[in-house]
């Protein structure tokens, strides 16, 4: 191992001690239960809640894939910073809805909301499967990711697997022992680590390889036009249709992503999820850093091999190791914080519905189990949730070191599967019609035509996103089942219902939200 290496692989390491200090101590003096575990007892702040879910929306594709498309692609890589805006001012309506609902009846994921609201376990059941189909490659993504950008970081002196299988223990420590909130201070470093690295690479990348962003911009004006209108370059067919189809459905789904939920479950109070989404916006204009760094490669290194290397290329390539390892440590923060969150969520999504017994049949079961105490079941669907989050990472780790490709290949649907939980976790809760029967059938005819598209090399569909056209069928059978077969008014209340007597939670939520 070189010189360069070996400081670039101690500051990698102390850094990973430094991020496992952090997580554990942020657990100090906290209540040991399955709230404060999953969702950090509702009792994070604005500026908690904006380290925690600024930290799922940059992650390592920030990074890497985000560099990769604007040096493959071109213009169509700016649907991610406007699908992610888009869709914060579509949280400022459905973030302080879903707290309320969800505080009033004590609920912790969106597998919970949908089986309170339709009072079924099996519908609670199948939301908690379809979100874990659909989160569990972005698990792998992420540990790709670390690996790569540890192993360019540490100029190769770390492997790619090792570094993998370091991502996967550092997120499990301490999010096994700290949960939500262990993502949130740890998010704290990443996000001070990022937003020096972005801001430092904004101005040094086009100053030191085209003498400033002035001169680069003309150079992509005269030799690249092709990169600044869509459809970009071979980018496969996402002209501007594709590009409003996919800002549309994006920005829909990101508000009920599980680990977007359990940020706004999280929350303090409504307001904080208002004042939240009225500042992540601004977040996203560091997404524009990795898009100019890649665009630069075009002209420096226009042969790269492996696109998603453009940023990490250039900055092994110009800068010492010292400073390569600090801007590396922030992509593999970018990594671990995302990671962690979404094996948190898979594991509260299948503890409490799946494998603890729910809470749908009989609100009681929320409190207390058959032959336990009420601390005894929370307890027991703790380490329920701590355990699937071990398998839920564990399996993505497998993936990541054995089927690279597999796993990564489902992401690509994530946004569009999960945006067939739209209607049966969202719609239902203002639309008091809606049946359990037809929300069902709706998602499965949606995930049905979303996987035929994509099947049949039909997604886009004539510049159409195909996650957003299965949303459509969706919603024609849903609408259908309730025209034909509208059935009984919903057992449980909607999110228009007025509190029940006594529930000084619901009376505060209403308060707030007034």
């Amino acid at each position: 191992m070189n010189g360069s290496a070996a400081v670039a692989t101690t500051v990698f390491g102390l850094a990973m001690i430094a991020t496992i200090g952090i997580g554990l101590w942020s657990a100090r003096g906290r209540s040991k239960g399955l709230a404060e575990w999953s969702v950090s007892s509702r009792g994070l702040g604005v500026l908690f809640i904006w380290l925690l879910m600024a930290g799922e929306t940059y992650t390592s594709f920030s990074f890497l894939g985000t560099a990769g498309w604007s040096y493959s692609f071109g213009a169509p890589i700016l649907y991610l910073v406007a699908y992610l805006t888009v869709g914060f001012a579509v949280a400022y309506v459905v973030g302080p809805a879903l707290w309320t609902y969800a505080t009033r009846h004590g609920l912790i994921s969106i597998a919970d909301i949908a089986e309170f609201r339709f009072r079924s376990r099996p519908v609670g059941i199948l939301v908690a499967v379809v979100a874990t189909v659909f989160i569990v490659p972005y698990i792998q993504v992420q540990i790709q990711g670390m690996g790569v950008v540890v192993n360019a970081m540490t100029y190769g002196g770390v492997d790619l697997k090792v570094a993998a299988v370091i991502s996967f223990v550092v997120a499990e420590v301490f999010i096994l022992v700290s949960g939500l909130r262990g993502s949130a201070w740890v998010s704290a470093l990443k996000d001070l680590l990022v937003i020096v690295a972005v801001v430092f690479l904004a101005v040094y990348i086009p100053m030191h390889y085209l003498g400033g962003f002035g001169d680069f911009m003309q150079r992509m004006v005269t030799e690249k036009p092709e990169w600044l209108t869509f459809p970009g370059h071979e980018s496969g067919g996402r002209n501007a249709l594709w590009f409003l189809s996919t800002v549309v459905l994006n920005a829909v789904t990101i508000t009920i992503f599980p680990t977007t939920v359990a940020g706004y479950l999280s929350a303090k109070s409504p307001n904080a999820l208002r004042r939240n989404a009225l500042l992540l916006p601004w977040y996203q204009l560091l997404l524009f850093v990795p898009m100019v760094v890649g665009a630069t490669a075009l002209f420096v290194m226009p042969t790269l091999g492996n696109p998603d290397l453009a940023l990490f290329s250039l900055v092994t390539d110009s800068l010492p190791a010292p400073v390569v390892a600090v801007i590396g440590v922030a992509g593999a923060l970018s990594a671990i914080v995302p990671m962690s969150v979404f094996m948190l969520s898979i594991g509260t999504l299948w503890g409490r519905t799946v494998l603890g017994g729910g809470n749908g049949a009989d609100p009681r079961a929320r409190r207390r189990a058959p032959g336990t105490s009420g601390d005894a079941h929370d307890m027991r669907a703790k380490r329920l949730s701590q355990l699937v989050c071990v398998i839920a990472g564990l399996i993505a780790l497998a993936g990541s070191l054995f089927y690279p490709n597999t796993l990564v290949e489902l992401s690509v649907l994530s946004y569009e599967g999960l945006a067939q939980l739209v209607p049966v976790v969202l719609l239902a809760l203002f639309w008091r019609r809606l049946t359990a029967r037809a929300a069902v059938a709706g998602m499965l005819t949606g995930l049905a035509v979303m996987t035929v598209l994509w099947a049949t090399d039909h997604d886009p569909y004539h510049g159409v996103n195909g996650g957003i056209i299965a949303l459509g069928a969706n919603l024609v059978v849903l609408l259908a089942v309730v025209r034909i077969a509208p059935g009984p008014g919903p057992a449980a209340p909607s999110a228009a219902d007025p509190a029940p007597p006594g529930e000084s939670a619901a009376r505060t939520a209403v308060k707030e939200t007034g």
